[in-house]
Order: C-alpha cells, then structure tokens, then sequence
C-alpha cells in the first residue's frame, strides 16, 4: 500500500468520523481537516477534480466555521 492510499483511507475516515459528530463547530472544523487531507491526496495521484472539489469544501467548512465561533463569541441582545 502506498502512502498516497493510506492518506486517502485517512482523509475518508476522517470526513466519515465528522459526519457523526452533533456540534456544528467539531464537524466543520474535522471536515475541513479532512478536506485537506484530500486535496493532498489528489496532488499525490494528480487528480484535479479531487483537489478543487474539496478544496471548495474545505474553505467552505472553515468559512462556516469562523461564522458559527463569532456567533459564539457575540453578546447576547438585551
């Protein structure tokens, strides 16, 4: 087994574990770690849809991520 493969049960295993997870926070910052992993993945066996569909993902976990930490973060309206 490669290691490129044994990045890419990495990274599935990784986006599956975060699918199970309630907090909204945990699961867009594990996906997006995930996420990551597979565009290493697709630059390892030079596979361009793999790298720019989950490159997308990615930003967009951590986009939503960084939205759900300021709503955290924000005070409460009186």
């Amino acid at each position: 087994m490669t290691f490129a493969e044994i990045l890419g049960y990495v990274a599935a295993a990784t986006v599956a574990l975060s699918m199970m997870l309630k907090d909204p926070a945990r699961l867009r910052a594990l996906n997006g770690v995930g996420a990551l992993l597979f565009v290493t993945y697709g630059l390892l066996i030079g596979s361009r849809p793999v790298v720019l569909l989950n490159a997308f993902i990615a930003i967009a976990d951590f986009y939503y991520l960084r939205q759900i930490l300021l709503a955290r973060r924000a005070p409460a309206p009186p």
